[in-house]
């Protein structure tokens, strides 16, 4: 077992373009769904809350949103990244079976919230534990999630008839695919690049960063070997 979630950990990938569209295995959402309620929170105040969406109306309508906040963000960028952004796929809102769309709800368990009195953001770290849970859990089922955040909330929330003081903190494309990349889609676009894990890592102090055995400081490409 401890090796198979080091698999799913490994594996797991934000997935754009394989969505099949096909239907969800009986089942499989909900036990998809209990893995992100079973995610820790701070005072066990459970600050979330899952909206799924089949209706093809409303996913359609997220994705023009979704389409007008690329152009915005394209607008943005020099000729060199724009060339870059083009070919890369944001969304597999219309491909993918369905989307989940997790909420915040920074009421939940007031006034007095147990472990939040210093740190206000700890509610909203514990409903990103509980889409982490739901993103191992997709991937350990064969299926893939792509979080989409080009998007403005109160569009979102106007779209979903959430609440104010409510955020959508992420709406998340889920089905089955035709597989998992095995190289992230922002590296295969040459977007940008993971850094390995000793530039991350930090004894006692706050270390500067360096190139670490070939591997530049700024998380671009290795250097050949």
């Amino acid at each position: 077992m401890l090796v198979d979630l080091y698999d799913v950990i490994s594996r797991r990938r934000d997935v754009r373009a394989q969505f099949t569209g096909a239907p969800m295995p009986p089942g499989v959402l909900e036990r998809v769904l209990a893995a992100a309620h079973a995610a820790p929170s701070v005072g066990l105040s459970q600050p979330w809350d899952f909206i799924v969406i089949e209706s093809i109306r409303t996913r359609r309508a997220f994705h023009d949103h979704v389409e007008a906040e690329r152009a915005i963000f394209a607008a943005t960028l020099t000729a060199d990244q724009a060339a870059r952004f083009t070919p890369i796929k944001i969304d597999g809102v219309l491909e993918s079976t369905l989307s989940v769309v997790v909420t915040y709800d920074p009421r939940r368990g007031a006034p007095a919230v147990l472990g939040r009195h210093a740190i206000a953001d700890t509610g909203l770290y514990s409903v990103c534990l509980a889409i982490e849970n739901l993103w191992l859990a997709a991937t350990a089922e064969g299926l893939g999630v792509g979080w989409v955040s080009f998007y403005r909330e109160q569009v979102v929330r106007g779209l979903l008839g959430i609440p104010a003081g409510i955020r959508p903190v992420a709406w998340l494309c889920l089905g089955p695919v035709t597989h998992h990349e095995v190289v992230p889609d922002l590296e295969r676009h040459n977007w940008a690049y993971r850094r390995v894990l000793r530039q991350a890592i930090h004894h006692e102090r706050w270390q500067p960063a360096g190139p670490v055995d070939g591997e530049p400081a700024d998380g671009g490409p290795a250097m050949p070997r």
